[in-house]
């Protein structure tokens, strides 16, 4: 699924695999922000779900049921995104996509490089 110049790791490819229509664009949207912000970011499966690490830093994409994640572990890398964006469903240290939710992919970015450049942020 997704197309950004990566390889995957098997478990990291099924479960890209298995994610319904519905929230496959959403997911690769994620998927490709991650990498063009870290393109050697090494990916595997950690905590049942696509983890992207680099450095110290980590972030990760879950398809859940109602919607899809962003995994930062901490709100101190959300700020910025939850004052610029508060009718989006937030958890502690994850934003939550619904399929009607259009991601803004540069202020996504932005929550991807703090989390991974200030993995220690709390």
């Amino acid at each position: 699924m997704p197309s950004a110049s990566c390889i995957l790791d098997k478990s990291v490819q099924e479960y890209f695999d298995v994610v319904p229509d519905t929230r496959r664009s959403q997911i690769k949207t994620l998927h490709t922000a991650i990498i063009e912000c870290f393109p050697d970011a090494t990916i595997n499966m950690r905590y049942k779900m696509p983890t992207y690490l680099h450095g110290g830093g980590w972030v990760a994409i879950a398809n859940q049921k109602n919607y899809v994640s962003l995994y930062t572990c901490s709100p101190a890398h959300l700020a910025m995104f939850r004052e610029k964006h508060p009718d989006f469903k937030m958890g502690k240290g994850c934003i939550n996509f619904r399929v009607k939710d259009k991601i803004p992919v540069e202020d996504v970015k932005a929550v991807i490089r703090h989390a991974i450049l200030h993995p220690k942020s709390s």
